[in-house]
């Protein structure tokens, strides 16, 4: 039977409580039940439930068996000397073969650079310390012979000037002493001895008044021009002004100017060039004076000029071991630049052998060699001898035959695999295994 409502709490006719809940009096109904915002026990249990069945179902899943894993492709094996690849592995797309092809006309290219004419080239230097009063030409611009570049203000110039004025005055005065000299002993007042002795000092003066009159042309000095201390520099071939290498104002001395100092002017014939080819020992042979050769510029593409082998050097140079051959080449557009890094290209005719590509052969120590591929996916390593080898192709004069495929893509990985396959298949050395033996007895007695 239920119990019957408090009068102090469960009156029907009590107003309105605040909206500050206050506590019941002790032993009222009230006191007796849960709040109305406490959680239901029913609650309270389904929220544990949840808390543990959660990581239990996250450890199952974890726990779920992953996928297996692809299989890997089977390992190449050796066989012998061969090193099998079982079919369709998928490193044999990697590798690249080219069957050898029979010797022909090889293109050996050869690295080469365009440097002025010396033939046809004039370096400039000051003959007399002095300072640049005047600059009369600049770069690109045409000359002949006997056009004056620059004038320096030259004491020392203007010494030798002098020189040649005295040499001028003493001349005339021993030509009027030699005519005195004839008339009086003509007349038998003086000797023979003292005409030939004015016809010497006569002679001697001429000869002093050549060499100075000389002197000062060879620098560029009038004749009969005094003493005015210009020194013109001035150009003694035909040609273009290329190079200058001087300012309004310099001051400028012989002992500044030598090899490693830029001359003043440069004039040089630019329609005709010289070729300096690197070549290597091995085209001593080929490159001789009258050799024709085709020069290719990288900064000029699809253009092709020839040229001719003028001259090689008997020595070959020590920090590069390459020959040094002089070429000419014709230039009368001046698309060719002095200084130009080229291409020199020339055909060689080898002997008996085949041609592979340079990247399928290998080097180790002394020895040359090649990965040939006897039976699709079986290769074998042959030892090799050339013929010639250059940056694209190689002569194999013996160990390969026409027709045979050698390995050139990815040739390193193919050798560093078969390489570690010998490794595994050589035998140990029953001397070291002997006394690995012998060690492990003698620890195990130890113990």
């Amino acid at each position: 039977m239920p119990a019957a409502p408090c009068a102090a709490c469960c009156s029907t006719t009590s107003p309105r409580a605040p909206t500050s809940r206050a506590l019941p009096p002790p032993g009222s109904c009230a006191s007796n039940r849960r709040p109305p915002d406490f959680p239901p026990r029913t609650a309270i249990v389904t929220r544990s439930l949840l808390s543990l069945l959660l990581p239990a179902a996250l450890a199952l899943a974890a726990c779920r068996e992953a996928p297996a894993p692809a299989a890997a492709p089977p390992t190449p094996v050796l066989q012998g000397t061969q090193f099998r690849y079982p079919p369709g592995h998928p490193q044999l797309a990697q590798l690249g073969v080219v069957a050898a092809a029979p010797a022909k006309t090889l293109t050996v290219e050869l690295p080469a650079r365009l440097v002025w004419n010396e033939d046809r080239t004039q370096r400039i230097y000051p003959a007399f310390a002095g300072r640049v009063v005047r600059i009369a030409t600049d770069v690109g611009q045409p000359v002949k012979p006997g056009t004056v570049l620059a004038q320096l203000a030259s004491p020392d110039f203007g010494v030798a000037q002098a020189d040649t004025a005295k040499a001028g005055v003493d001349e005339r005065l021993a030509q009027k002493t030699l005519a005195r000299q004839r008339e009086l002993f003509e007349a038998g007042v003086i000797a023979r001895k003292d005409l030939e002795q004015a016809e010497a000092d006569a002679a001697r003066t001429q000869a002093e008044v050549q060499r100075t009159a000389a002197r000062t042309r060879l620098y560029g000095a009038a004749a009969g021009g005094g003493v005015d201390q210009r020194l013109a520099l001035v150009a003694g071939i035909p040609g273009l002004v290329v190079e200058r290498n001087l300012t309004p104002g310099q001051e400028l001395r012989p002992d500044q100017m030598g090899p490693g100092v830029p001359p003043l002017f440069v004039v040089s014939d630019p329609t005709s060039l010289w070729v300096v080819i690197d070549a290597r020992e091995s085209e001593a042979g080929t490159l001789k004076p009258g050799a024709h050769f085709e020069l290719v510029v990288p900064t000029l593409p699809g253009q092709k000029f020839e040229g001719q082998v003028i001259a090689a050097a008997d020595f070959i140079d020590a920090s590069t071991r390459t020959i040094k051959v002089r070429g000419l080449i014709a230039n009368p557009e001046r698309k060719l630049k002095a200084e130009m890094l080229a291409t020199a290209r020339i055909e060689r005719t080898p002997g008996a052998g085949v041609v592979v590509p340079a990247q399928a052969v290998t080097l180790s120590g002394t020895r040359h060699s090649v990965m040939v591929e006897v039976q699709p996916g079986v290769f074998e390593q042959r030892e090799v001898v050339l013929g010639w080898q250059g940056p694209t192709e190689a002569l194999v004069s013996r160990g390969l035959e026409a027709g045979e495929k050698v390995v050139t893509d990815n040739l390193l990985m193919l050798m560093r695999q078969y390489r570690i396959a010998l490794d595994d298949a050589r035998p140990s050395d029953p001397s070291k295994m002997g006394a690995d033996g012998a060690a492990t007895d003698k620890a195990a007695a130890a113990r």
